[in-house]
């Protein structure tokens, strides 16, 4: 069994309401292991909208391989809504990344993990932080705790919501 970290982000219709079904719908081996941050709000990400994005991330422990829950994150994406329109970031029903699965690196076609992304994002890292702030990213050898302070980027990320809110 893998732990898997999660990023999930939503911006178009009842945002809160598509993170809770995300969240019921993914593969979780058992409650016991089950963390999820709190749910921050922040805007867009590499491209311009008026719609601000919910965000949360969550780890759980799984026995799906990397790839099978990449296809599984997929499937939910498109279940509440998602439509894929080539490259390019867009406003979207549901997204969801993954972050870290375990401290296993794969690079192939359809993965990158540990997100190749993680350290430029402030709407990743602060609920990242929340839940796992000493785990270490096994490319870049540093705590999420450490690659907070000194992400670069400027964006505001403000709490939005508890956890015990996604329930």
């Amino acid at each position: 069994m893998e732990q898997a970290v999660l990023s999930l982000g939503s911006n178009i219709g009842d945002r809160m309401a598509k993170l809770r079904k995300a969240i019921s719908l993914l593969p979780k081996q058992s409650e016991s292991s089950f963390l999820i941050s709190s749910v921050y709000q922040a805007s867009p990400w590499g491209f311009s909208s008026n719609d601000l994005f919910l965000n949360c991330v969550l780890a759980f422990e799984t026995t799906l391989t990397a790839e099978r829950l990449l296809e599984k994150c997929q499937e939910i994406e498109i279940l509440l809504g998602r439509q894929r329109q080539g490259k390019g970031y867009v406003s979207r029903t549901m997204d969801i990344d993954i972050l870290f699965y375990g401290d296993i690196i794969i690079e192939n076609e359809k993965l990158i993990v540990p997100h190749p992304l993680i350290e430029k994002r402030k709407f990743v890292l602060i609920p990242l932080e929340e839940i796992l702030p000493q785990f270490i990213h096994p490319k870049l050898q540093k705590s999420i705790h450490q690659l907070l302070e000194i992400c670069q980027d400027m964006e505001t990320v403000e709490f939005y919501a508890r956890a015990a809110d996604l329930f």
